[in-house]
This record gives C-alpha cells, structure tokens and sequence, in this order.
C-alpha cells in the first residue's frame, strides 16, 4: 500500500510538472481542472516543486478588484545541461535550458587530433563558456558530447571512427579533463533527438543529417532505433554512385562524397548560400544543381524502403527552404509509387542540432526523475 502511495504521488508530481513544460504558466485551479486532480493535491505537489526550486510564482491573473489567482511557470534554468558538437576543425559549445531551449552557444576553431593537449584544450574552452554565461556548477546536469562516430549503448564506447581518429578510451579522454557527468552521442543521432524534442509527435520519420559528413536517424513508433548493432541508417554509406567518388569508408560512390557539406563551403556555409541567391556563376550552380539530384536520388532510395516521411537536417538543412519545392520536383521525378513530395519536411532544430540533441539527452533523463 506505502509502495502504491508513492507511485501515485510521484505520478501526480510528473504530470503536473510535465504540464509546466508545455504551457507557459498555470494556476492551481488550472491544474485541478486539466489534470483531474483535487486542489489538495495540487497544493501538495505546488509546494513539493516550488521547495525544489523547479516552480515559480509568475504573476496573478483574474478580474480587477477581485480576489486574483496566483499564477506559476517553470524555473527554467533551475537546471541546465551543455553540449558540445566535436568536428575535424571547430568544437561548438551549447546551453540548453529545461524546455530544451539553447540559452547561449559558441563555435569554437580547435583542430582535432587524439593528444592530451587536445582534449584538455576542450575542457578549457568549456569551462570558459560557462564562466562566460556565469553558469551556477551546480545546475549542470552534465554534458553530452556529439561525435562523427558509432557509440554503443553504454554512451561510453567507440566502435567505429572513420572520419575522425577516435578510439575505444576516447570517454576516458574526455572525462579525464572534463569534470562533470559526461555521454557521447553519434553526431547524427543527437540531431535527430533534437528534432523529436521540437516535434513531439513524430512517429515513424528518417531524419538526414546533411552536415561536413552524412549520418541518418531512424525513428520508429516514438522512438530512435538503434538497430541490432548500433549502426541503423547510416545513409552516409548507401551507393549512390557505383564506382564513384571515394568515401572515408574505404568504398566508392556513398552518398557522403556526394552530399556533405564540404562539398559546398569548407566552413562558411552562410556566405555560400548567400553568393547562390545572385551569382551567375555556372560551375557554382552547376554544382548545386547535382548537389539537389543527389538528394532527391538518396530521398528516393529511403522513401522506397522505408515509405516515411523524410527530414533533411544537419548543417545543410538550415539553409534548404527556397530550394525545397524544386527537390520535391525532383524527387516526384524519379518515383515509382508518389505523386507528390510532401513527406520531404526541413528540420524544424535547425542551430547547433548535434550539441543541443547530446545535451537534451540529460534534460529528458533529469524530468523522467521528477
């Protein structure tokens, strides 16, 4: 019975905290009405969280020389978590608050390579971003490492590292400066985990992470699939050009040669596709023009597998919208079974996706504790 208590009261507390995350602030009488409670459970559990310091007093609401209800909202920095998105040439640092919102970012110039100066540089710039924002240490709840690499379900373990030298003690590295909870993430997977967070409702959806190399997330039923062996939807590595441009894989013609996008700008996309929008320029739009087909062909090849929607993200698919109609062109070109594209979506997480989607990995572990 005790057991049974505490289950409902720990039910109670999430959901009426659940509803502060999806709405911006709430009287008692609110609650009791939404959540099908009484208000002596609602005090309880108002002043459980608000003792926790997870609540807040926001304002009153009610008719003027009236009695008017108090009103509450979220704390939201009450706690925080920080991501970090690891490239060949830059380390971008982020903030996400507990709607998963990014607070502050930085994008950092750091050269990779595996030497302890490295990662104890990674460490520093860390710790400056957060003096910088004069993070409380105590708010973190740690810090979630997006990686171009394959990592087992322990978070901890590399098991395959093409693009980048990382090795099976790259964790140990990491936390050997770092002094906070630490997780890495497969670069294409924490981007997707930012997408599902903007759009909760997503069920069945691949997501292309279309950044300096291809990756791909799976979503299936609600939830990111992994596959039997941690390395599902690696559209990087489907031939879309028999014997054609070498991959970092070893193989010839994979979509990565084709569609990451170093193909377009080394490291200043804005100032690319700003030049597109005027330049008469044909080997630039040349170029563009078989960069679309490449992604209708890939968007194709996915659709006919698996006949879901399609999200293009990644560093790339920020800057998609006014091309968007003309990929769906293509797309409905080459298809057997559609007679239009409208399951081609744009990532709605545009910005720093991969550090954001590492570091809401820790905000969605800390409200399940609530």
């Amino acid at each position: 019975m005790a057991n049974f208590d505490f289950n409902l009261r720990k039910f109670n507390t999430s959901n009426i905290y659940s509803y502060f995350l999806n709405h911006p602030e709430a009287t008692k009488q609110e609650l009791a009405t939404n959540l099908n409670l009484t208000l002596p459970t609602v005090n309880k559990n108002i002043d459980y969280l608000s003792e926790l310091g997870l609540i807040q007093v926001s304002g009153s609401r009610g008719k003027t020389g009236g009695r008017r209800a108090t009103t509450y909202s979220l704390c939201s920095q009450a706690k925080i978590a920080l991501g970090l998105d690891i490239t060949k040439h830059h380390v971008s640092c982020v903030m996400v608050d507990l709607y998963g919102e990014i607070i502050s970012f930085k994008r950092n110039r750091l050269v990779f390579e595996f030497t302890d100066s490295y990662f104890e540089d990674v460490a520093k710039l860390l710790e400056a971003f957060i003096d910088t924002n004069q993070i409380d240490r105590q708010k973190i709840l740690g810090v979630g490492i997006g990686i171009p690499a394959l990592v087992q379900s322990d978070n901890q373990t590399v098991f395959y590292s093409g693009i980048m030298d990382f090795r099976q003690n790259t964790y140990e590295m990491f936390s050997k400066y770092i002094p906070y909870e630490i997780s890495m993430f497969n670069d294409a997977k924490a981007s997707c985990f930012a997408e599902k967070w903007v759009n909760k409702d997503i069920q069945n959806t691949f997501y292309i992470m279309l950044s300096n190399n291809v990756g791909g997330a799976m979503i299936i039923n609600g939830q990111v699939y992994s596959g039997d062996n941690f390395r599902s939807a690696e559209v990087g590595h489907i031939t879309l050009v028999p014997n054609g441009r070498q991959c970092y894989c070893g193989q010839c013609g994979c979509v990565d040669p084709y569609l990451a996008a170093t193909n377009l700008s080394q490291d200043d996309l804005d100032g690319y596709f700003e030049k597109l929008k005027t330049t008469t320029d044909e080997k630039t739009l040349d170029d563009f023009d078989k960069y679309m087909d490449y992604i209708a062909a890939t968007v194709n090849i996915v659709r006919s597998i698996l006949d879901c929607d399609i999200i293009l993200g990644g560093y790339v698919g920020e800057y998609l919208e006014p091309y968007l109609d003309e990929i769906k062109k293509r797309a409905i070109k080459i298809s057997t079974f559609d007679s239009d594209a409208d399951y081609i979506k744009l990532c709605s997480y545009q910005h720093e996706s991969i550090a954001a989607g590492a570091a809401l990995h820790y905000i969605a572990q800390f409200i399940n504790t609530i």
